[in-house]
């Protein structure tokens, strides 16, 4: 089933919420993608999925044909190499779009989102627009992670919280879900970061545009199989991005306290 058009298998989609198509990046996962796969299928056997894979040298796009050859709710996007995680989703977003889903859910291949509480961020999609997977609210939580990574991530949460004034306590997560229109909208098709500043990104845009947005906690767990994508270059990349999206929201805040437009930049945010 790969490239091709979904089926009417999974038409009636999910209640509230309608078609919903799981977005499932991939690079090297080649011992992860079939039972990551497998476990959506049971969790909430109505939506689809789509594996991006980033053209994986141990195989993983031929193991994702495989299993979409075999389910009709599973399809494969062949892309031509490893071009980073922002952009992998950014083409999974454009290919719901193209084949007319209501709701784009993003999931880590490695099995360190749970898709057993994939109907957590659907049952708050029904009131929301986009509801980001929560470590860092009651009932979430970490498992298998060093301390050090741990702190990391919460402080680095707590400096986006004071950088941009968004209220949520996980910015950086990466289990989420959308509402196409929110998509549409925060035109994600110019969204420039990667790595997990492309989430901030995206929660960024999405919290400037006024939707409603829901948290909900979920449990991290740290892959059992392969090797992580986090890098010291990514979290750079995430600070600095930070830092400039802050200093210009509080510039453009300034001016229009004092009455002055505020120049209108040519990309976002």
């Amino acid at each position: 089933m790969s490239d091709t058009n979904p089926t009417a298998a999974g038409s009636e989609g999910y209640p509230g919420v309608g078609r919903v198509l799981v977005v499932i990046p991939t690079y090297n996962e080649a011992d992860n993608v079939r039972l990551i796969t497998e476990r959506v299928r049971r969790a909430v056997p109505s939506v689809d999925i789509l594996v991006a894979d980033d053209n994986s040298p141990d195989g993983t796009g031929a193991i994702a044909d495989d299993i979409s050859a075999a389910d009709d709710h599973v399809f494969v996007l062949h892309r031509a190499g490893k071009e980073g995680l922002g952009a992998a989703y950014v083409a999974g977003f454009a290919w719901a779009k193209d084949k007319g889903y209501d709701a784009v859910v993003e999931m880590d291949a490695d099995g360190s989102h749970a898709p057993e509480e994939l109907t957590k961020l659907l049952d708050a999609l029904r009131e929301a627009d986009a509801v980001l997977g929560t470590r860092y609210i009651p009932g979430g939580s970490v498992h298998n992670w060093p301390l050090h990574r741990l702190l990391l991530s919460r402080g680095g949460n707590i400096y986006i919280r004071m950088a941009l004034g968004m209220p949520f306590k996980d910015a950086t997560g990466g289990y989420r879900a959308y509402r196409m229109p929110v998509l549409d909208a925060i035109d994600v098709s110019t969204v420039a970061s990667q790595g997990y500043s492309f989430q901030v990104e995206l929660a960024w845009r999405t919290y400037r545009h006024g939707f409603r947005m829901a948290e909900v906690p979920i449990t991290f767990t740290e892959r059992e199989h392969g090797v992580s994508k986090m890098s010291g270059n990514i979290f750079k990349e995430q600070l600095l991005r930070v830092t400039v999206w802050g200093v210009s929201a509080r510039k453009d805040a300034l001016l229009n306290k004092l009455g002055r437009k505020p120049r209108q930049p040519s990309t976002w945010p």
